[in-house]
C-alpha cells in the first residue's frame, strides 16, 4: 500500500512564454521515500523539480497551471509565504555553490537570514546538521576554515548541510553527484538512504543505475509530459510503457 502523500500534483503545467515545458503532470510522493526523476535531456525534468519549491518564480515570462499541494495545500494559492515553501522544500543544485565563507557561516547562512539569533542554537544546528550530511567528522576542526578549501564531494556534502540546517520537509535534489567522482557519488548516494528517515526525497538523476539503487519510486518524463511512475524495481524490471523500457534498456537517451 502506498504511503499517505507529503507532494502532489495535479494537472500540473508550466510554460516559460507560450513553450509548454510541463504538459498536465499528476504525481503523488509519499512521505520518507525517494522518488527518481529519469528521462532525457530536455524533457522537463528539472524544470518540474523548480515548480515543487516555486524557484520557477524567479524566472521572467514564466506560469504555472494546476496545484501543488504540500501536505494537502496549494504552494500556488494567493497568500502563500514563498519564502516560507522554499524553507519547507529545500534544494541542492547539480553544481555545488558554497558561499565564499567559512563552512560554519556556509550551514549558519539560511538560519541568520531567517533570524535566528542565538548564537548556541546556531552552533547546534550547523553541527547537527553537518552530522546528517556525514560530513561533521572531516570538518569538525575546521569549521573557521574557507568551504572553498574543500574536495569536490565535502563541497556537496556541505550543501545538503545547508539546505538540512533550516530543517526542510522534503529535499529537492537536481543531480547533485553528476559532477562527483565515484567514491564521493557513494558517499552521497549512501547519505540520500540515511536522510529519507527524516525527509521526503526528490532527486533528478540522468544516471540509470543510480536511479536503481536510490529511489523507492521513479517518474519517467519525456517531452514534459510524466510517462510512467511506479515502484522501482517494478519499473525496471517490468515497465508498463514500452517506451519506458526502450529509455531504461538504452536504446535511445
Amino acid at each position: 500500500m502506498r504511503k499517505e502523500s507529503k507532494i502532489s500534483t495535479k494537472n500540473l503545467n508550466f510554460f516559460y512564454g507560450t513553450d509548454r515545458r510541463v504538459s498536465n503532470v499528476s504525481i503523488d510522493i509519499p512521505a520518507n521515500d525517494v522518488v527518481g526523476i529519469i528521462g532525457p535531456s530536455g524533457c522537463g525534468k528539472s524544470t518540474f523539480l523548480r515548480t515543487l519549491n516555486r524557484m520557477n518564480d524567479l524566472i521572467p515570462f514564466t506560469r504555472v497551471e494546476g496545484e501543488v499541494l504540500l501536505d494537502g495545500e496549494d504552494i500556488y494559492d494567493l497568500g502563500v509565504d514563498v519564502v516560507d515553501v522554499r524553507r519547507r522544500v529545500g534544494m541542492v543544485f547539480q553544481k555545488s555553490n558554497p558561499f565564499p565563507k567559512s563552512i560554519f557561516e556556509n550551514v549558519a547562512y539560511g538560519m541568520r537570514i531567517g533570524g535566528v539569533r542565538d548564537k548556541g542554537l546556531i552552533a547546534e544546528r550547523v553541527e547537527k546538521s553537518l552530522r546528517d550530511a556525514a560530513l561533521w567528522e572531516e570538518v569538525k576542526d575546521r569549521l573557521h576554515d574557507s568551504a572553498m578549501r574543500l574536495s569536490g564531494g565535502q563541497q556537496q556534502r556541505l550543501c545538503i548541510a545547508r539546505a538540512l540546517a533550516i530543517e526542510p520537509e522534503v529535499l529537492l535534489m537536481d543531480e547533485p553527484a553528476s559532477a562527483l567522482d565515484p567514491t564521493a557519488t557513494l558517499k552521497v548516494e549512501e547519505l540520500i538512504q540515511e536522510l529519507k528517515k527524516n525527509y521526503t526525497i526528490i532527486i533528478v538523476t540522468h544516471n540509470m543505475q543510480q536511479a536503481a539503487r536510490i529511489s523507492d519510486y521513479t517518474a519517467f518524463f519525456m517531452l514534459g509530459e510524466l510517462v510512467e511512475f511506479g515502484v522501482t524495481k517494478e519499473m525496471f524490471t517490468k515497465p508498463v510503457n514500452k517506451i519506458t523500457e526502450d529509455y531504461i534498456t538504452g536504446r535511445f537517451g
